[in-house]
């Protein structure tokens, strides 16, 4: 039996990292709460404002789930997840972590279930707590740094600001994704969401390199 989906978005708490590149999973869920202020439709439920995390229940896709931000620290995170699915019967199959991911360009993003976390400590706590990498990920690129020893400051620090309308678009993309896979399923999202590409800049505009690289 299927229980409510929860979808996670992996971020840190506090006004000095709202914008910062490891907040992107933040920037999502916030797309969706703002959308869900605004459209009674929507449902939208503060079940916890304190804590460990904040949780949300909303309609999506004309499912019920839940939107939570784990309010620990990002190295913390699945002591949240866990804590959410005890208390609200999420079974690992329902869990959708969003989270920031290195080896993607801004503008391109990925779901796919299972796998490494390829560094990520967020993703890593999750899958320490939750016991298992077998739940489903939203990858949001942010690029890579030229120099490998730069990834740490590299995810801590704004987004540039040429990059900005590229994280709005694909907060909107993710968005209208994830409301796909609640009504229609997995397969649909997915390959909405793999195909996704930045909208080509008119003819005769100077293009901006999103790749992350910063010389």
């Amino acid at each position: 039996m299927r229980t409510v989906p929860l979808i996670v978005g992996l971020g840190n708490p506090g006004p000095e990292y709202a914008a910062t590149r490891h907040n992107f999973g933040f920037l999502v869920i916030d797309d969706i709460l703002a959308a869900a202020r605004e459209r009674k439709s929507m449902r939208l439920e503060t079940l916890q404002a304190e804590g460990d995390y904040q949780l949300f229940g909303l309609t999506l896709g004309g499912a019920s789930c839940l939107l939570a931000k784990p309010m620990t620290f990002m190295n913390l995170s699945g002591r949240a997840v866990a804590r959410i699915c005890g208390r609200h019967g999420v079974g690992l199959a329902d869990v959708l972590v969003v989270h920031d991911e290195l080896d993607l360009p801004v503008g391109r993003m990925k779901l796919k279930k299972g796998g490494g976390a390829n560094g990520h400590r967020g993703v890593e706590s999750v899958v320490e707590h939750l016991g298992s990498e077998d739940f489903l990920r939203l990858r949001l690129g942010i690029g890579r740094p030229e120099f490998s020893s730069a990834v740490t400051r590299f995810v801590l620090e704004p987004f540039a600001a040429v990059e900005l309308d590229a994280v709005r678009a694909v907060c909107a993309a993710a968005h209208k994704g994830l409301t796909l896979m609640l009504r229609r399923g997995q397969g649909e999202a997915t390959q909405f969401i793999n195909s996704f590409r930045l909208p080509s800049p008119p003819a005769g505009t100077a293009t901006v390199d999103t790749s992350g690289t910063m010389g």
